[in-house]
Order: C-alpha cells, then structure tokens, then sequence
C-alpha cells in the first residue's frame, strides 16, 4: 500500500497543471541530443518570451560523433543560431502543457527554418524535439560530407526547463 502511495504522489507531480509558454518574459533553457546524417551531438540553447505568442533565443549545436571520412574540424563541427519562434500553445489549444512553435534562425552556416514541440510534466521540466533544416545555404557550391554537418535536415530531442 505505502508502494502505491509513493507512485500516486510522484505521478501527481508530474502531471501537475504547468503551462508550456508564458508569453512576455518567459524564460526556456533547453539541453538534447542532434541527429542528423554522418553526425550526432549536443544540441543547447535558450529561449526568452518578447509577446504573448513570440520568443527569440540562441541555439548552438556541436557534432560529437562525426562518421569515418567526414573531416573532423571544429569549425565544421560547430553551430550557432540567433532564433525566433511563433508560439502557436494557446492557438491550437491542445494542453496548457503543450507548445507547438514553428521558427526560423540565422545561423554561422545557413539561414534555416525549424519547427519544434515541448510538453512540460511541472512548472520547470518538460520534453521538447525540433525538426530542422537549411533553407538557404552561405555556400551554394557543392557541398563535402563535413560542409553538410548542419546544412541538411536535423532533429533534436531532450529536456527543456522554466527560468
């Protein structure tokens, strides 16, 4: 009986009513994995509410796991985005836990278009995953294995937390 207790209690607060995004002032840090073709890697950024169903953030994303004959230099290796999201929770009105936000981002290697989802289980802890690509690349010749590190289509999951 005390076993059941305990999992009712620990259930109960992650289902506690939390809201995904706040609007104006609204603070996410946010820490996952990136996956995408011939790299895997740490993807981390923050996100800051300027409206009701608006934010702008950074991102960056660093391949760790590059495959065999992909050069290995950080400058391929590496990433870093200015963002900006619409945050469309309250529109679609799914859960007040749950924020669905197509964006766009400026980035060191391309101009790229995102479109990201995060449920939060309490106030501060929730989930979230990203679906990007590049939409205009800063180099349009063809491009080598290492070159195409955060110039195709990516996808990054992990944790997302309430500032």
């Amino acid at each position: 009986m005390k076993k059941l207790l305990l999992v009712a209690v620990l259930l109960s607060a992650f289902l506690a009513n939390s809201q995904s995004f706040s609007g104006k002032g609204d603070q996410k840090f946010f820490i996952g994995a990136n996956i995408q073709d011939n790299a895997s890697g740490l993807n981390v950024g923050y996100d800051y509410g300027l409206g009701e169903n608006f934010s702008i953030g950074v991102n960056s994303t660093y391949a760790i796991n590059v495959n065999n004959g992909v050069e290995k230099a950080f400058a391929d290796r590496f990433d870093l985005k200015a963002r900006f999201n619409a945050n469309l929770g309250n529109v679609v009105n799914i859960s007040e836990n749950f924020d669905i936000y197509p964006g766009v981002s400026v980035s060191l290697k391309n101009f790229g278009g995102h479109l990201g989802m995060r449920y939060f289980f309490t106030n501060g802890f929730g989930i979230y995953s990203e679906f990007g690509t590049a939409l205009a690349k800063y180099n349009s010749d063809w491009l080598t294995p290492s070159e195409k590190i955060h110039n195709q289509f990516t996808v990054n999951v992990g944790a997302i937390f309430n500032l």
